[in-house]
């Protein structure tokens, strides 16, 4: 009886044991090291931003410790945020990328095999060389809305914006080939070219010639206006308030065979959501918060612009 008695609680406990190793291991989610005020990772300072916080959050929920692991997303016409964001969950470096925006293009299957890995913290010159065979792309809920926003110099501040085009006039600075671009240069079937001087993303300071009062106005993230505002208390420059009707949710991405972790992430979110936290947590970031909304995929962004 003692063996049988014996035996029975071995089992029991070796049935336990993964449960239990599973709730000692590190919650690993990998966030952009300069997405603020989202999320921000520099050296000689705190880390911070909202993703970073609910990241926290999310793995007390979920009785797990904490592990951020930071990368660096490129800005160039090589890289892809999907194939980045594959790689790491893919390689192991995590479990979910954060502040991921929600697009039925990012979501697809990948058209590739494989890909390379972003810069990441930790990394050696291997890995930077590595090719990662790639796995699906499944999405938790969104917890927030990422939309388009003008954004007024101090000539026009009191210019009231209630679309497009009520900047026509206006001296518009945009940043070539983004998405705020094509907005402006298709709007009306070019209404407002003239009006428009393209800027060089990541060699010009956008909103720092607004701010100079070389330009009226431009159409950017509202994650940006937002960032820029918390380093530059005393601006001139202002939010117009309008927002442009085609924008993104932003939540979690893991690969298809992490689906349990997701469920269990998404339980969490929904309760946060309710009570009102993760609003008070984008708040307390710096962030204009805007809770999600539908579509919670958004569909082919650039023939709803051409459609517009």
């Amino acid at each position: 009886m003692r063996g049988f008695v014996a035996g029975t609680i071995a089992t029991v406990l070796l049935a336990m044991a993964p449960v239990a190793r599973a709730a000692d291991e590190p919650l690993k989610v990998c966030l952009d090291e300069d997405l603020p005020p989202l999320s921000a990772h520099h050296r000689g300072k705190p880390d911070s931003g909202f993703d970073v916080v609910l990241a926290q959050l999310i793995a007390e929920r979920l009785g797990r410790p904490l592990k951020i692991q930071w990368f660096e997303s490129k800005l160039d016409e090589d890289s892809s945020p999907q194939l980045e964001a594959n790689a790491l969950l893919s390689d192991g470096r995590c479990s979910l990328v954060g502040g991921y925006a929600l697009t039925k293009d990012s979501l697809v299957v990948p058209g590739v095999k494989t890909a390379k890995l972003p810069d990441f913290e930790g990394a050696t010159r291997d890995d930077r060389r590595r090719r990662i065979p790639l796995g699906v792309l499944v999405p938790s809920q969104p917890y927030i809305y990422s939309p388009m926003t003008i954004v007024l110099g101090p000539k026009a501040k009191d210019r009231k914006i209630t679309d497009i085009g009520d900047v026509a006039g206006l001296r518009i600075a945009i940043e070539s080939g983004t998405l705020g671009d094509a907005i402006l240069m298709t709007f009306d079937k070019g209404k407002l070219i003239d009006d428009i001087t393209h800027l060089v993303p990541g060699r010009s300071d956008l909103l720092g010639e607004l701010e100079g009062d070389k330009f009226d106005v431009t159409l950017l993230d509202l994650r940006r206006f937002d960032a820029y505002r918390a380093n530059h208390p005393d601006t001139r420059i202002s939010a117009s308030g309008y927002y442009y009707p085609i924008g993104a949710n932003r939540g979690y991405v893991a690969l298809d065979s992490d689906k349990a972790l997701l469920e269990a992430v998404n339980k969490v979110l929904s309760e946060l959501q309710g009570a009102g936290k993760i609003a008070e947590l984008g708040q307390a970031a710096g962030l204009t918060y805007l809770a999600p909304r539908e579509p919670i995929i958004l569909g082919d962004v650039w023939l709803k612009i051409l459609n517009r």
